[in-house]
């Protein structure tokens, strides 16, 4: 499913957070919000899935998203938080069934295939033999990991993710971003995601959009965006950016010569 945004405002408190923005991904993309700290990204995930109150249009493949019908919306967007709130107590497996509930009737318990598929995704995020831990035993990866397979096994069209590699050694990082990828292309899923490492934004991502602010910067392909010096005007930081042919972009720090 395509996501477009047309003319997002919010407001929290006596903030304007967020300001007539404007963006959108097309079916199957991967959308990349990037920006400095406190700059509207993640609010512009929660007016996506319904957490916050806006003004403007949300248009998923075509029909404007209804902010009160919230069942139909959980099984179009699945959601990752940046700081999501845990139930310690409960065990890996029984966390990431919960995914499963907007296909539950009342009252009912999971089937034989809604637990093959919990069981599936905690296969490949590397949790398996985790299943039967309380979330409050396991590391903060594996507790973050978690989250992902909460939302993956929701098998929803798009899925947001907000910083989803916090807290996260490199060699989870890549392989939660990996099999996002490898999902995104299995089932034509739509990606948005708040990032903050602009190299991996570089890699992962078909398409950028700067917000500084509450407000659009620029969107476009990746090499359209980033800039040492938009990077510098927005972020306040002094990069280099390398064109290597194995990887694509790379942004990198560069010391201010003394």
């Amino acid at each position: 499913m395509s996501v477009e945004i047309r003319n997002l405002s919010v407001t929290l408190g006596d903030n304007e957070v967020v300001s007539d923005l404007s963006t959108n991904i097309g079916v199957g993309g991967w959308l990349g919000l990037i920006g400095p700290n406190g700059a509207g990204k993640s609010t512009v995930l929660r007016a996506i899935v319904g957490t916050v109150d806006y003004r403007g249009t949300i248009v998923i493949s075509g029909a404007v998203l209804d902010q009160q019908d919230r069942r139909m919306s959980a099984r179009t967007v699945a959601y990752v938080p940046q700081r999501p709130q845990l139930p310690l107590l409960m065990s890996v497996r029984d966390y990431v069934m919960l995914g499963r509930t907007p296909y539950l009737s009342i009252f009912a318990s999971e089937s034989r295939h809604d637990l093959n598929i919990v069981d599936e995704v905690l296969e490949r995020l590397v949790l398996g033999n985790l299943r039967h831990r309380a979330l409050g035993e396991v590391s903060g990866g594996e507790a973050q990991r978690a989250v992902l397979g909460r939302a993956l096994v929701q098998a929803a069209p798009i899925l947001l993710m907000d910083e989803p590699t916090t807290g996260l050694d490199l060699g989870h990082q890549e392989q939660v971003l990996e099999l996002t990828d490898e999902l995104r292309h299995e089932r034509n899923l739509t990606v948005v995601c708040a990032m903050h490492d602009l190299t991996v934004a570089a890699q992962f991502c078909d398409k950028l959009t700067l917000i500084d602010r509450g407000r659009v910067v620029m969107s476009g392909e990746v090499r359209e965006v980033l800039s040492p010096e938009r990077i510098s005007k927005h972020f306040g930081a002094s990069v280099a950016i390398i064109d290597n042919p194995e990887v694509g972009l790379i942004v990198a720090p560069q010391r201010r010569k003394r």
